[in-house]
């Protein structure tokens, strides 16, 4: 929700000033997301582009985001959806490289999201020589959802395999390093993966992640899954 003038007359900066700032958020938040193909922005991030310019309000950062929230929606047609890091459904202990995983993970971050019809965001947005990476990822999503939510790294490659996707292909025409492809999954939050210590050794799994568990997707991998 936009601040009212009241609001923005406590931090002693001109108007130009704020739009300057409001505006550089917005353009590091659609710069970022196009650069690294949809993965999270840490609040962190944006905060400092404020904070670095030596500005030290301390509720400042806070406003500037709010308004580059509302003017991505109401100009661009974007939601900035702050993600919720859901946990592993597992007890088992995790290892230390993990825990550290998490605690990062763990930080504030943001997606956007188009507010478009999805028929005009195919028709007008959807780039089209995207849309086989989209399918892998449709795909993996899929067959975790199949697998009840997790499922164990080496089943998940079984799966791959049958379908002619190998994890140590370096050179696929559209994926390219496909290991890395599916990791690119886990940075873009659609998964993530634990490693569990069991009595012959670890196991790594890997678990639909907040962006997987949208409600809009979620119910398009439901049809998916009922027609197959």
């Amino acid at each position: 929700m936009s601040s009212t003038p009241e609001d923005f007359s406590q931090f002693d900066i001109s108007e130009q000033e704020k739009d300057k700032l409001v505006g550089e958020v917005i353009r590091y938040i659609l710069f970022k997301t196009e650069q690294n193909s949809g993965c999270p922005i840490k609040r962190e991030e944006l905060t400092q582009l404020i904070t670095g310019k030596n500005y030290r309000q301390r509720n400042l950062p806070a406003f500037v985001i709010n308004e580059a929230k509302t003017k991505l929606s109401s100009i661009f047609g974007y939601e900035m959806r702050e993600l919720q890091r859901s946990r592993f459904s597992t007890s088992s202990h995790h290892s230390r490289a993990f825990q550290s995983q998490q605690s990062v993970a763990d930080a504030k971050s943001y997606i956007i999201i188009s507010q478009l019809p999805a028929d005009a965001y195919r028709k007008y947005v959807e780039d089209a020589n995207k849309s086989q990476v989209t399918g892998f990822t449709f795909v993996v999503i899929s067959i975790i959802h199949v697998a009840g939510g997790k499922i164990a790294e080496e089943s998940l490659w079984h799966h791959l395999r049958r379908l002619g996707l190998y994890e140590n292909e370096e050179s696929h025409p559209i994926l390219g390093n496909v290991k890395l492809a599916l990791e690119g999954l886990v940075q873009q939050r659609y998964l993530q993966k634990e490693k569990v210590n069991g009595p012959e050794g670890s196991t790594l799994y890997y678990e639909l992640a907040e962006r997987a568990l949208d409600g809009a997707l979620g119910d398009r991998i439901k049809e998916y899954v009922s027609q197959v």
